[in-house]
C-alpha cells in the first residue's frame, strides 16, 4: 500500500465541480492560458477555426436578443459578453423542468498575434454568433546578422 501525501488545496479545487455535479451542471475543461478568469450565470459553446485568410469564432447563444451581446477586443483579448434574460412566470403556468440557463455570460479569448483586430467582423443570426478575424501580413523587423565575438 502506498502512502498519499493530503493536500487540502486539492480538495478546494474540486469543490465547483462537485457542486455541478450535484444540482446537474456539466463541467467545462479549464483553459487557464487561453481564456480569463470571469464570474457569470453560464458560458455560451463556441467553437473556433482557422484559415489561411481568418480565423472564425463561432458562439452558440440561442434565445439571447442582439442587443444583449456586446463583442469588443481590448488589449489582445476578444471578449463576447451578454445576458439570457429568463421568461416571466405567467399565471396559471406551472413549470415541471427549467434545464436551460440564463443571466449573464462572458467569454475572452487571446487574439493571435497575426489577426487584424482592427477589421473584426461579427454576425449574430439564428442563435450563432460569427465572428471573423482576418489574419494581417504584419512586417517584421527585418533579419539583423548578429555578429558573435
Amino acid at each position: 500500500m502506498n502512502l498519499v501525501k493530503w493536500d487540502p488545496f486539492r480538495e478546494l479545487e474540486e469543490v465547483p465541480s462537485r457542486l455541478n455535479r450535484l444540482f446537474g451542471r456539466s463541467t467545462l475543461p479549464a483553459e487557464s492560458d487561453r481564456e480569463m478568469l470571469s464570474v457569470a450565470d453560464w458560458m455560451p459553446s463556441v467553437d473556433i477555426s482557422e484559415t489561411d485568410n481568418s480565423y472564425l469564432v463561432k458562439a452558440e447563444i440561442p434565445g439571447v436578443n442582439k442587443d444583449d451581446v456586446k463583442v469588443m477586443i481590448e488589449d489582445g483579448m476578444l471578449t463576447i459578453q451578454g445576458e439570457r434574460k429568463q421568461e416571466q412566470e405567467e399565471n396559471g403556468k406551472k413549470y415541471h423542468r427549467i434545464e436551460r440557463s440564463y443571466g449573464c455570460f462572458m467569454r475572452s479569448f487571446r487574439v493571435p498575434d497575426d489577426a487584424d483586430d482592427s477589421a473584426a467582423k461579427a454576425e449574430f443570426k439564428d442563435g450563432m454568433l460569427n465572428i471573423t478575424l482576418n489574419k494581417t501580413q504584419k512586417s517584421r523587423s527585418n533579419a539583423v546578422n548578429v555578429s558573435i565575438s
